[in-house]
């Protein structure tokens, strides 16, 4: 089972917390605001009150054994640069850190950690590529030429294969997942529809098949 340490009980670290136990992951959570710490005690495996500029407090904490720690600070730049400094000497195994501005990032860079999360610029570009691409619900960029896109199905497209549609073929996509909305009867006699989501191999996209 992973372990993590997340750094900063703001929105963002709260929700990384929750959904990391969520995924079956232990949590170690950390900020100096003791009510947020009482607040959360019990949705984590271990929450902890300690101004994270402490590097003997960290240690104790035992943020150096975790698999990663993820540095949330977002309202702090020095803290949140000192705490990463910190992580490193600590030798702990992989680092992530948020950046609040450009110079941070750039500072980050330079640390050499393992991610730099960038919220207001990455949710900036998934929203506009979403208002400006047809039928796109989500886009995530990945890297120059390469995306991860969740869209609606063109009319176009209704009623084909995989293999028929052309996407790989004629557009250069892959497909690997199908979402459907599948209808369900409650026990109450109520019409509902379950959403599920299909894995595709990438043999089927070739080969043909629904």
């Amino acid at each position: 089972m992973k372990q993590f340490a997340v750094i900063g009980l703001g929105n963002f670290g709260w929700a990384l917390a929750q959904e990391l136990m969520e995924q079956g992951a232990q949590v170690i959570a950390i900020d100096r605001d003791a009510q947020r710490i009482e607040a959360i005690k019990d949705q984590v495996t271990y929450a902890v009150t300690l101004e994270a500029g402490d590097e003997a407090a960290l240690k104790a904490a035992y943020v150096h054994e975790v698999d990663a720690a993820i540095v949330c600070i977002g309202d702090n730049m020095e803290a949140n640069l000192l705490v990463t400094v910190l992580l490193k000497r600590l030798g702990v195994k992989e680092i992530w850190a948020r950046a609040i501005s450009p110079l941070q990032q750039e500072i980050l860079k330079a640390l050499e950690i393992d991610s730099i999360i960038n919220l207001e610029h990455d949710m900036g570009c998934m929203v506009a590529r979403s208002l400006v691409l047809e039928n796109v619900v989500k886009h995530i960029f990945l890297s120059p030429g390469y995306s991860v896109a969740e869209i609606k199905v063109p009319e176009g497209m209704i009623g084909k294969t995989l293999r028929q549609s052309g996407l790989r073929k004629d557009y250069n996509l892959n497909v690997v997942g199908i979402k459907r909305k599948v209808p369900q009867i409650t026990k109450d006699g109520e019409r509902t529809f379950e959403e599920i989501t299909e894995n595709v191999p990438p043999s089927r996209c070739e080969n043909g098949g629904g």
